[in-house]
């Protein structure tokens, strides 16, 4: 039988001999299993950045450093009006940098008065009167001594609550009637303040002369808001009373002038003054010095608005002050000087002393030359 020809016989190749293949290969299937998903994740965000438009193509990319691989997260914390802490986490550390901005503060321009949008107080006096609208009168004669826009229509602020007080007075209601202040009487034009809380009760006399004397704003409107027929009746007569008077250039819409609305001439006022000064309760109310009220458990002093009513160099039969700031500075008096009854409007004055250095210049100027009139011809107001 014949025999099967030989297989031939490979040579026997150590297994150790493809190890470090076999590793090499391993290794290299690992790093392409996980750079794949990434470089998958960088191209996505790579298309989304072209798609949105950069800022700025002058800032060159940052070379990749070693800090750069670190993670650091950075977020600004606000510590108060002017205060901004920055929290920087980077390499395990919370690092904080407390930054104090400085504020730098603009002023507001204050608000021009009407006469100073009209240009009147460019014009010229013998006296440099700071009030751009000024008139003096003898009450008796009607002789006008000083005029300076005396025609200009402008808003005069609380010398309204001379009309107000006048009005209150006539009515002849009882003054010792309690009336309380309501939320109808709080600013809502101005928003002033007012010691008088809202819930308080005072007579109507009291009310009256708070609001004569130291120009409160809740009074004046609490006695308009409990004439007989409301509010509405009250400044309905404040019209007719000033029409009556002849202040054809008058118009009143509330009884405090604390609105712009409540508008007047120094021609007219001075009509107005010479009717309240003949009333004797707003003669005594406006020339009270001082006075103090009854609040609950608490006294309060008020004291008045105007510091001439204290002066030994005045006699001062009646007098207003008022002011917003569409008004400027605002002054009306009845005063006996040089012994002549003069009747004195100073409006839309500049500063806030102006008004009372302009009646002291009148003054002056009357005691110096008694009766000598400031105009070359002058002239006289009826009424």
């Amino acid at each position: 039988m014949a025999e099967a020809p030989a297989q031939p016989v490979l040579p026997r190749i150590p297994s150790q001999r493809y190890l470090p293949a076999l590793r090499l290969l391993a290794v290299a299937l690992c790093a392409v299993s996980f750079l794949t998903p990434a470089a998958h994740a960088t191209g996505k965000k790579q298309q989304a950045a072209a798609k949105r438009p950069t800022a700025t193509s002058k800032v060159a990319a940052k070379p990749a450093t070693k800090a750069s691989k670190t993670r650091t997260e950075e977020r600004a914390v606000r510590g108060g009006r002017n205060v901004v802490a920055t929290v920087r986490k980077s390499g395990g550390k919370t690092v904080v940098a407390v930054q104090r901005r400085s504020v730098v503060r603009v002023a507001e321009p204050p608000r021009q008065s009407y006469g100073q949008l009209a240009g009147l107080h460019h014009s010229q006096d013998p006296l440099d009167l700071k009030s751009s609208v000024a008139l003096v009168m003898d009450q008796d004669t009607r002789e006008v001594l000083l005029s300076k826009n005396d025609h200009a229509v402008l808003p005069i602020a609380s010398i309204t609550k001379l009309m107000t007080g006048l009005l209150i007075s006539e009515a002849k209601l009882p003054m010792d009637e309690p009336i309380t202040i309501t939320q109808d009487d709080v600013d809502t034009e101005k928003f002033s303040r007012s010691r008088l809380a809202v819930g308080t009760t005072l007579p109507r006399g009291e009310l009256l002369h708070l609001a004569l004397m130291s120009s409160e704003n809740r009074a004046a409107h609490a006695l308009g808001r409990t004439y007989p027929g409301g509010l509405a009746t009250f400044v309905s007569v404040m019209n007719a009373k000033a029409r009556m008077i002849g202040m054809k250039d008058t118009r009143y819409v509330e009884p405090t002038g604390l609105s712009s609305s409540n508008q007047s001439t120094a021609q007219d006022l001075a009509l107005l003054v010479a009717v309240a000064s003949q009333d004797s309760l707003v003669r005594s109310l406006t020339t009270s010095p001082e006075y103090q009220v009854e609040v609950g458990n608490r006294m309060l002093q008020f004291n008045t608005t105007n510091r001439l009513v204290r002066s030994p160099d005045w006699d001062i039969g009646l007098q207003k002050t008022g002011y917003i700031s569409e008004a400027g500075q605002c002054l009306v008096m009845q005063a006996r000087v040089a012994g002549r009854k003069l009747i004195m409007v100073f409006l839309d004055s500049a500063g806030k002393f102006s008004r009372i250095a302009d009646a002291e210049r009148v003054r002056r100027w009357v005691e110096t030359n008694r009766f000598a009139p400031m105009h070359t011809a002058s002239s006289q107001i009826s009424g």
